[in-house]
């Protein structure tokens, strides 16, 4: 008889493989793989691939209470590696410093984790984070123009885009800057583009296309009058390209504040955008938040539109994606506020499953 654990890892192969019958038919498909080794999970964890392996580093979680009965966040420097769709996971060594909410990107030498913050104070710092001969490794470089955190990015071609956050981690305002990094010039350092059309942002889901960087809606913040931050949620929504500069599509059906980033992009082309925070269930911050909404987004860019691409299986926000193994991986994030999971899914738009 085949030992439980090799039975499960070889499900979960079968899946990844694409035997899922039931799974199949669907315009989209999930599979769920390994949790990480965190009873809690993490949100805002750098995410990435370096030599076939995946990488989720650092991130935050309230250990112990949720922040409703007097928790505490917790910033930490883990970094984890999964070698294989079946596991195990293993922790594979720690960032300098701890750190999380910052963006996190793949490319062929390692993980670029740009910005992000701790409790005390948000940073400029990028570092590339990679994994080889069963060693991690860590690479300054050039930092960004200032402090950011919270903000959103993606890789088009050799280009790293950033955009929007807050400089501080008490900031009442967002930022609306936007830089890039050509990475195979780093040297050169990141240019200051025209700043995001609109009110600056929070939490807005990036994208990247064959040649254009897109931003998809977020938050603004303005201080109430305590002086504390406030949200407004956005559904507006923005490409830039390269000697054209930004333009304005379509505005979301619904906002998705948080949703992971980058949104994975299909064959097809389509971005999807995965869950995120609607805004709608304020009220309900604590036990009783229902979660967010765990509808898929698909935005065409070909004629400028959204729509419907099925369920998640997930309440997420506050997480990274990377493409792993011919689909796009969400690990962990808050499945409600305040409240993380340690689960790991790979999502399959239509026609990547291999």
């Amino acid at each position: 008889m085949m030992h439980p654990a090799r039975f499960s890892t070889c499900l979960a192969l079968a899946a990844w493989m694409g035997v899922a019958s039931t799974a199949m038919s669907r315009p989209t498909r999930w599979v769920q793989l390994p949790s990480i080794p965190d009873a809690e999970g993490f949100a805002g964890s750098f995410v990435g691939t370096s030599q076939h392996a995946l990488i989720v580093a650092g991130g935050a979680n309230f250990a112990g209470k949720p922040p409703w009965a007097g928790g505490r966040k917790i910033w930490y420097d883990t970094v984890y590696v999964l070698e294989q769709p079946g596991g195990p996971w293993r922790v594979a060594g720690h960032l300098r410093q701890p750190r999380a909410y910052g963006v996190s990107v793949s490319t062929p030498e390692g993980v670029v984790c740009a910005g992000g913050g701790d409790e005390r104070s948000n940073v400029a710092e990028v570092v590339q984070v990679s994994w080889s001969d069963g060693s991690l490794r860590e690479h300054p470089l050039p930092p960004l123009p200032r402090p950011c955190a919270f903000g959103a990015g993606a890789l088009v071609g050799d280009t790293l885009y950033v955009v929007g956050g807050i400089e501080t981690p008490n900031a009442t305002t967002a930022l609306a800057s936007a830089w890039s990094l050509d990475l195979a010039a780093r040297h050169s350092g990141w240019k200051t583009l025209p700043p995001l059309p609109g009110p600056g942002r929070i939490l807005p889901v990036a994208a990247a296309g064959p040649e254009a960087f897109y931003v998809f809606s977020g938050a603004s913040l303005h201080p109430d009058a305590s002086g504390a931050a406030v949200r407004t949620y956005l559904r507006d929504a923005y490409a830039y390209t390269p000697g054209s500069g930004w333009r304005r599509l379509a505005d979301l059906p619904r906002s998705a504040v948080a949703a992971p980033s980058p949104a994975p992009r299909g064959p097809d082309g389509r971005l999807y955008v995965i869950s995120g925070d609607d805004g709608t269930k304020l009220s309900l911050f604590g036990p009783h938040h229902p979660g967010f909404p765990r509808d898929v987004l698909a935005y065409d860019p070909a004629t400028d539109t959204w729509h419907a691409a099925g369920i998640a299986p997930f309440s997420r926000a506050t997480t990274a994606t990377a493409h792993w193994n011919h689909a796009w991986v969400v690990p962990n994030g808050e499945r409600i506020p305040g409240i993380r999971s340690p689960e790991v899914w790979a999502f399959h738009p239509d026609g990547e499953h291999r």
